[in-house]
């Protein structure tokens, strides 16, 4: 709820600071005592449009801050952890700061923010009713969801959901293919020539680093060649390294008994060069078997590695990656043969899906209509009590065209009202006057209260027009609201007055000015207790000469009220 609203220097209100409590407020005063202005600086705070005129004369700015008490689960704290700002023990400050030169800054729990987040935020916090054209129940978007809340059949909303989702899902995975089976059908023989091409060619995965070797050892065979005969030469011939290694090792091994073990490890290491020189001389062998001097050889792996490498540019992809393209293209020749028996299994499990939505979809219009029936009836009655009975309010429900299909079902919803017998009905901000606008609007919240929750609630004008009975209603109906929602009303009325928990009074008066020039008028509120409430409503009742007659009244309807 609104806890408390701070004003500086808006229009009539220098310095203001107000307290709100649950239930029915009434705010009452003289005609051009200010009762408006209290409504600019609220609209101020929420995010409403400002105006330079809305600076007090002589002031540089205007400031309006408004403290709201949430539970964590409203919907407005949702909206403020998508933005990354969170509550502070319940409690939100909005607060707006306005210039002479019309611009303006916003801020929420004191971090600046864009005045369009304020906006947003303000919008689920309060709904000011006979002044602002921004509320929900004025804006058609908002009408189906109303509707649906109205018409408790949650489980078939899910339903519906449930089963547009699948559809949608059929329907994209069958548009996919179409794509792919169309695309692949563009490029066919292009396919069909790069896969020959490929399959000519027959690329494996590591290949050219096994060719790029193969080349490089045969560009360098010869030298090779030379150094290893030379190598085995050298190792074979009399008086080779094996042949001394072996001499050595036989002198040593005449006198090894007498070295008493000394020479033990000499001979060893004798040994294992013998065995390793053998060993060399027979790899090299081996080795030089196996290198091909064979030009045309070198010109086979050459030309292999050139072509693999010239196919892989014009693909633009790496040598390597050859053979899996060979395979992604094969797969979409494939497509090409295969894919009309998979398209058409998509084609039908698109259609089913959208047959189940289809007919949970006409479910669900027809448990609108229903709702819609019951919904017109109920804001029909109220209408009748609210001296609105001459007009007529529609729940217009029209198909939406299959393009227009959505999770929400295939229905479009508008409020529609006719103010006289007759007329077409239209929609309600276009069709309703200021004075019936509200009161179609306290009939409306009556109506869906449960369904449109909302933290507070303002009604300006809302008793415009009427008197008597229809003003005793309007309060009643007030009075029901403000039990489950903080409700304001600026009234004129007394009999709407009689119906507050509580009431300020709006009043002008002169002040000296700041710079002690001529005096300036300003706004002030003031709380009444219930001798100054009883005044106030008999002045209502007798104008500027209050009676004791008036007195009386006053104390029928405070009695009434109770």
């Amino acid at each position: 709820m609104l806890s408390s609203l701070s004003i500086r220097d808006v229009v009539l209100i220098g310095r203001l600071d107000l307290s709100f409590h649950d239930g029915l407020c009434v705010l009452t005063g003289e005609t051009g005592a200010g009762k408006s202005i209290l409504l600019d600086a609220l609209g101020l705070a929420l995010g409403v449009r400002a105006e330079a005129r809305l600076v007090r004369h002589g002031a540089q700015q205007a400031a309006v801050t408004a403290s709201f008490d949430l539970p964590e689960d409203h919907e407005a704290c949702r909206l403020l952890t998508e933005h990354g700002l969170e509550l502070e023990n319940g409690e939100l400050l909005l607060r707006r700061v306005l210039t002479t030169d019309g611009r303006s800054r916003a801020f929420i729990n004191d971090q600046p923010v864009s005045v369009s987040l304020l906006r947003d935020v303000g919008n689920h916090l309060v709904e000011i009713h006979g002044q602002f054209d921004n509320q929900k129940l004025l804006n058609p978007g908002a009408h189906r969801g109303l509707l649906d809340a109205f018409g408790s059949y949650r489980g078939l909303l899910s339903e519906v959901a449930g089963t547009f989702a699948t559809w949608r899902v059929r329907a994209e995975e069958k548009a996919r293919m179409e794509a792919d089976i169309e695309a692949a059908r563009q490029d066919e023989e292009y396919l069909r020539h790069a896969v020959d091409e490929l399959a000519a060619l027959a690329p494996e995965p590591g290949e050219e680093s096994k060719l790029a070797e193969q080349r490089s050892l045969m560009m360098n065979a010869e030298d090779l060649m030379s150094a290893m005969n030379e190598a085995i030469s050298e190792l074979a011939q009399t008086k080779g390294a094996d042949e001394k290694l072996q001499k050595a090792a036989r002198a040593l091994g005449r006198v090894a008994e007498k070295a008493e073990g000394r020479l033990d490890g000499v001979i060893t290491a004798l040994d294992r060069a013998i065995n390793e020189a053998a060993e060399a001389s027979n790899l090299l062998e081996r080795v030089s078997a196996d290198l091909s001097l064979d030009p045309m050889e070198l010109e086979r792996a050459e030309e292999r590695l050139f072509a693999l490498r010239a196919l892989a540019r014009k693909h633009s992809v790496q040598v390597d990656d050859l053979s899996a393209l060979q395979a992604r293209m094969v797969a979409q020749l494939a497509a090409i043969e295969d894919g009309g028996a998979e398209l058409a299994r998509l084609t039908r499990e698109e259609a089913a899906a959208k047959a189940v939505y289809a007919l949970k979809s006409a479910e669900l219009t027809t448990a609108r209509k229903d709702a819609a029936t019951g919904l017109d009836k109920v804001v029909s009655t109220e209408l009748e009590a609210l001296k609105l009975g001459r007009a007529e309010f529609v729940t217009d429900i029209t198909p939406t065209g299959e393009d227009g299909w959505t999770e929400q079902g295939a229905d479009r919803v508008a409020f529609l009202v006719a103010t006289n017998p007759g007329a077409p009905a239209g929609p309600l901000a276009k069709i309703a006057s200021g004075g019936e606008m509200a009161r179609f609007m306290l009939a409306l919240k009556v109506v869906l209260a449960e369904a449109d929750p909302v933290a507070a609630m303002v009604f300006d004008e809302v008793d415009a027009g009427v008197g008597g009975a229809v003003a005793s209603a309007v309060g009643e109906r007030l009075a029901t609201l403000a039990k489950t929602s903080q409700v304001m009303v600026v009234t004129h009325s007394p009999q709407v007055a009689a119906k507050g928990a509580w009431h300020l009074r709006v009043s002008k008066a002169d002040a000296p000015s700041d710079n002690g020039s001529d005096p300036q008028v300003l706004t002030s509120v003031d709380p009444l207790d219930d001798a100054e409430r009883k005044e106030e409503i008999a002045r209502m009742l007798a104008g500027s000469q209050v009676t004791e007659e008036a007195r009386a009244a006053a104390d029928s309807l405070l009695a009434g009220a109770i």
